[in-house]
This record gives structure tokens, C-alpha cells and sequence, in this order.
């Protein structure tokens, strides 16, 4: 059968790569070959001018001008297949552009089925209602410190003739437990006060010295 019909080719088939890199190393070897052309073109010339006229400088003109076809006929291949490769450049360039197009282009879909997706799941009214809570609770917190910080009713006006009445009041006390013999009995020889002088309170095991009161005292 597959001499009637052919095997099946299973090579792979060419890239646009492999076709750039093969035509530009023909490209290479064609400007090798135009290099050698051209020096032996050179070596006729300087030969030729060193020579009359005459059968033999004929005879190299003859050579030169087949050796200058051949190179045109080189040059004009090289520059056909610089335009081809030129032209598959630009299809490889075109081709890469159009995948990054189709890459970014799957990216953004992807992208916008996610955001799709996580968009979907958030609730705009439960989140308004959530910032309307926070916003009550913050109103009630500023409440509750507003009214811890308040101040409890307190005179903050007082009169000087007040002042005065109440100096004059404790000033008659003080001479009233004078005149009673109270102020001797509490206040001692240095006028200690009679706070500093009464009883000596049930949880203290010895009652403080008289010496080391007036020390305190002074």
C-alpha cells in the first residue's frame, strides 16, 4: 500500500523560524561567494593594467566578464532572498504580536469572570447597612463619653463677701474653744494642732511619743 499511495510523512513541518534561518544562511553563503568573485575581479584588473593590447589582455577581459555576470547573477539572488526573509520578518513580528493580543486578550477574560465572580458575592446593602450601624455605634460611644465626662454640680461662682463670712464663721469657732479651754487641751507647747494630739486609734499597738510628734509637728 504504501508503495501505491506513499507513506505518510511524519517530519515535522517547517516554522517561520526555521524558514528565516535557513534563507539567511543561503543569504551567508551567497555573500561568501560574491567576496570571492569580486577578488578575483580585482586580480584581472590589476593584471590587465599592466598589460598592452593584445590577444592575451583579450583572453582576461573575456574571464573578467564572465566572472562579473556571474557575480550579478548572485547579487540579484542575494537581494531576492533578503526580501524574502525582509517579508517573513514581518509576518514572524505580526504573528508575535497577535499572540501577545491573544494572551492578553484570554487574561482579561479570565480577569473578568473572576471579578465577576467576587462582585457577585458582596451585598451593597448589607454594607450600607453595616456602615449605618458603625456610624450609631459611633454616635453612642461619643454619648457614653460625653456623659462620663461630665461634671457633677459644683458652685463655680464664689462670692468674696462668701468667702469673707465663712473666714469671719471659723475665726468666732476658733475663739469660742478658746475661751472653753479646748484649744489648750488639744494644741501643745509648740501649737500642735489638736488633730495631731487625740486618741491613738485601736490598731496601733503603742501610742506614738510625745517627742517624735512634735518632731513631725515641726
Amino acid at each position: 500500500m504504501n508503495r501505491l499511495f506513499g507513506a505518510k510523512n511524519t517530519a515535522p513541518k517547517p516554522t517561520l523560524h526555521s524558514a528565516i534561518s535557513n534563507v539567511d544562511t543561503h543569504v551567508e553563503s551567497l555573500d561568501v561567494k560574491l567576496a570571492k568573485l569580486t577578488a578575483e575581479l580585482t586580480t584581472y584588473q590589476q593584471r590587465m593594467s599592466k598589460m598592452r593590447d593584445g590577444p592575451g589582455k583579450s583572453a582576461l577581459k573575456q574571464k573578467a566578464l564572465k566572472i562579473l555576470q556571474r557575480r550579478k547573477m548572485i547579487e540579484s539572488q542575494r537581494d531576492q532572498l533578503q526580501q524574502q526573509s525582509w517579508n517573513m520578518d514581518q509576518a514572524n513580528m505580526m504573528t508575535d504580536n497577535l499572540k501577545n493580543v491573544m494572551t492578553t486578550v484570554d487574561v482579561m477574560k479570565d480577569t473578568n469572570k473572576t471579578l465577576k465572580k467576587q462582585y457577585g458575592k458582596i451585598d451593597i446593602d448589607k454594607i450600607e447597612r453595616m456602615q449605618d450601624e458603625m456610624q450609631d455605634l459611633m454616635e453612642m460611644g461619643n454619648d457614653i463619653q460625653e456623659s462620663m465626662s461630665r461634671s457633677y454640680d459644683v458652685p463655680e461662682d464664689v462670692d468674696e463677701a462668701e468667702l469673707d463670712a465663712e473666714l469671719e464663721a471659723l475665726g468666732e469657732e476658733a475663739d469660742f474653744e478658746s475661751s472653753l479651754g479646748l484649744g489648750a487641751g488639744r494644741e501643745g507647747a509648740e501649737g500642735m494642732p489638736g488633730f495631731m494630739v487625740d486618741e491613738v486609734p485601736q490598731f496601733v499597738d503603742e501610742p506614738p511619743q510625745q517627742g517624735k510628734v512634735k518632731e513631725a509637728a515641726g
